[in-house]
């Protein structure tokens, strides 16, 4: 990975349908160049962006986290098996221990959730056990994620430039039959040309760009830049189960989601009822993040450390073994 790639990727992850001309006298070179770059990097499977449920998803929607237990011979099957369902839009494999899977399941609502864990997933001759617990605040995920590879001049111009979308009108009362085929090309393919989009849906580039603006300003749903390994550099992912007074959850937030590296925090059901996601650049790494947060919110009882040893699904897209995409499965969130 060259600087020139790195600084590429964390300005989409800023600006994910930013236009390679826009980007072009940012990052110091040419547009065609650009295009280029970010075309080997999505079919090495380096990087990649797509649409993802947006912060309103939350306010209608649920998000739930699924701990699997599982025959430890029956691990790698089950985690290719359970890929295959649309609701487990993460699916990762994790040191053994309380459990063996570490799921991210998205659904309009909780009877879907518990229609899925109950009627899809429990029912599969592999699972021993199941733990779900549900988001009640989502402070932060995926998409908010960053690389860190751009200055802050860089990133004040980017945060100036428009996309190319109308968000006029942005509210969303429901999607129709045009935004969810918007949504089901924009999950493979976030950066799909307008012009692709409107053949895909059989609509007009002017109505695609409108709608999509109306979409993402209404926060219905976001664009998002995922990365392999080889790109972030943290091949190590730690997700802490904690537990803190209730009325502390929303202050603890803002020190857990400051401290650097943070993928995921929310707060969810259940005695331990903190759950943050870090990415590290190696295993010694997980013990100092758990000192770094132990010294600043000594409120905060850490009662588990879930070690990621191998993402299969990202937000429906499938993983190799060295995190790279693979694949893609359909997955249906909203």
């Amino acid at each position: 990975m060259s600087e020139l790639d790195l600084a590429l990727v964390h300005a989409l992850q800023v600006r994910p349908r930013a236009a390679w001309t826009d980007l072009a006298p940012l990052l110091g070179t040419s547009a065609v160049t650009l295009a280029r770059r970010w075309e080997r990097l999505t079919e090495e499977g380096l990087a990649w962006i797509s649409a993802v449920p947006g912060p309103a998803f939350s306010r209608s929607g649920c998000t739930a986290f699924v701990f699997v237990r599982c025959a430890p011979a029956a691990r790698e099957s089950l985690a290719g098996r359970v890929a295959r369902l649309r609701e487990a839009v993460t699916v990762e494999l994790i040191t053994p221990g309380g459990a063996d899977l570490m799921l991210d399941v998205l659904a309009p609502d909780l009877a879907a959730v518990h229609r899925f864990v109950d009627e899809e997933l429990a029912v599969l001759p592999e699972v021993l056990d199941v733990e779900c617990v549900f988001a009640t605040s989502l402070y932060t995920e995926g998409s908010r994620w960053r690389l860190g590879s751009l200055d802050a001049s860089q990133l004040s111009v980017l945060g100036r430039r428009p996309d190319g979308v109308d968000g006029v009108g942005s509210h969303v009362a429901s999607l129709g039959v045009l935004d969810r085929a918007l949504l089901d090309a924009l999950m493979r393919d976030g950066r799909s040309r307008f012009a692709d989009l409107a053949d895909l849906t059989g609509s007009s580039p002017a109505t695609v760009r409108r709608r999509l603006g109306r979409l993402t300003a209404s926060e219905v749903v976001a664009l998002r830049c995922d990365v392999a390994p080889a790109v972030s550099g943290m091949p190590v992912s730690v997700t802490f189960r904690g537990r803190a007074a209730v009325g502390d959850v929303n202050r603890l937030h803002r020190t857990l989601a400051a401290l650097p590296a943070c993928r995921l925090l929310a707060a969810v059901t259940g005695s331990a009822n903190v759950l943050a996601t870090y990415w590290l650049r190696d295993i010694g790494s997980v013990q100092q993040r758990e000192t770094a947060i132990c010294a600043q919110l000594p409120g905060l009882d850490v009662t588990e450390r879930v070690v990621g040893i191998r993402t299969v699904k990202r937000m429906g897209h499938l993983l190799d073994a060295k995190g790279r995409r693979a694949g893609f499965r359909p997955i249906r969130p909203w």
